[in-house]
């Protein structure tokens, strides 16, 4: 059972109207990659969390199981859980899909890395599956499709260069409680939804232990951050000032990964630079 944390009566809500939603991101899909890119193929990472498994619902709502391929990349350590809701999902939609284990190509470069620690070993492995999922868009002619959700991208519980380089992502701005929300609407598999959400990296590892917070109360502590709260007023309101600590020093800390790199201005014209007004050629 997921924790459930009450918020005040007065507090900004995190709730959505999860029909609305789905409507609003299919449109969206079909506008960024049909009408804007002329692409109308769609391709992810299926990991067997509920992340990917809300993406590909949103994907095969949008474009049509025909027209969504789902890349099951596993390393040797990787749960067979995983890989079984994966299928759980492919199943329920009548997407397509490929296995292509990635075990090789992350050890051939570990021979090379021998001091490498758990965290560098798992940006070695969400930088080879983006590697796959982008060589395997060009095999296909579909477009990357992101899966990464609001709360992990303020909390910069990401690999840099990897999970957050797709260029169309549905979910960016969902909170991981909304996320739970809206996948339970369309129906995703109740083992994919009602599981702890894991990198998957090692046995037993979790991303709320990882995080130190529970999603539900992140979310409450993000949420008013957002919208301009100084930390005492949201301490204020029945949360932890250890845990608003944690959310504030996260989000502060891991502001340049939600960046594309700093050019060095040597000119008006930088692209993407531009002073007052950003603009690209």
């Amino acid at each position: 059972m997921l924790p459930v944390i009450e918020a005040r009566v007065d507090e900004p809500s995190l709730q959505i109207d999860p029909g609305l939603a789905a409507r609003w991101l299919e449109a969206f899909l079909r506008d960024e990659m049909v009408e804007r890119r002329g692409i109308g193929r769609a391709i992810l990472g299926l990991s067997g969390g509920i992340d990917s498994a809300l993406v590909a619902y949103l994907c095969a709502r949008a474009l049509g199981p025909a027209n969504v391929y789902a890349i099951r990349m596993p390393y040797r350590s990787s749960s067979p859980d995983s890989l079984s809701d994966a299928q759980r999902v492919i199943d329920a939609l009548g997407i397509q899909s490929e296995t292509i284990e990635i075990t090789d190509a992350v050890d051939g470069y570990l021979r090379h890395a021998a001091d490498a620690d758990p965290r560098r070993k798992g940006n070695v492995m969400a930088r080879m599956r983006m590697l796959v999922l982008f060589d395997q868009s060009a095999r296909r002619n579909a477009l990357p499709v992101g899966t990464g959700n609001k709360t992990e991208r303020l909390m910069g519980y990401f690999t840099w260069h990897a999970d957050d380089t797709p260029p169309v992502n549905p979910i960016g701005d969902l909170f991981k409680t909304q996320v739970w929300a809206l996948a339970r609407h369309l129906g995703v598999p109740k083992e994919v939804v009602d599981k702890a959400p894991s990198a998957d990296l090692e046995a037993g590892q979790t991303d709320e232990g990882d995080l130190g917070i529970t999603y539900a109360t992140a979310d409450r502590i993000l949420n008013l951050i957002l919208l301009g709260y100084h930390d005492d007023a949201i301490a204020a309101r029945g949360l932890d000032p250890r845990d608003v600590t944690l959310v504030r020093r996260r989000v502060d800390s891991t502001h340049w990964k939600r960046h594309l790199p700093t050019t060095a201005l040597v000119s008006g014209t930088a692209i993407n630079e531009f002073y007052l007004r950003p603009v690209d050629f």
